[in-house]
């Protein structure tokens, strides 16, 4: 596992455990990146488990509706899936070239959205918010090796 925070398993919310979600969980337990459907089956594979591409993406859509896994969509409209930890849901920066993802100081996107909320005379809010750009790494491989923050 990659952050030292601990997660929930399908059993700790009701969800029935199988051998496929404890698979899936694990697996994507030990992935930094967001990974699409296709590259879990892949990775799934790779590690010597047999499960459908249809069983990954059923599992997949009852761990998202049980919050286990964040979830963040490309250009195109596919989405990419995280393992989410027990602390709740998090909000990443997402670079479009290489899917690079980083966490964002979670507390500070929070009081923005409940202060947007409570301006409209909302309450009980529930969001979404998908931050993208190009990590550092990749603006240096497009501008030729020049350093930037991509702000310019």
């Amino acid at each position: 596992m990659t952050d030292e925070v601990e997660r929930l398993s399908a059993a700790d919310i009701g969800l029935r455990r199988t051998r496929q979600r404890a698979a899936i969980l694990d697996m994507l337990a030990g992935c930094r990146e967001f990974v699409s459907a296709g590259e879990l089956h892949h990775l799934l594979g790779s590690a010597g488990i047999s499960i459908g591409l249809t069983t990954v993406y059923r599992a997949l859509h009852d761990l998202e509706r049980a919050e286990l896994v964040d979830v963040v969509r490309d250009d195109a409209g596919g989405r990419h899936y995280r393992q989410r930890p027990v602390t709740g849901h998090r909000h990443y920066f997402i670079c479009r070239c290489c899917g690079l993802s980083l966490v964002v100081d979670t507390d500070v996107v929070e009081r923005w959205a409940e202060g947007l909320a409570a301006d409209a005379g909302f309450s009980d809010l529930e969001h979404t918010l998908e931050l993208s750009g190009v990590c550092a790494d990749c603006y240096q491989v497009i501008n030729g090796g020049e350093a930037g923050n991509g702000a310019d």
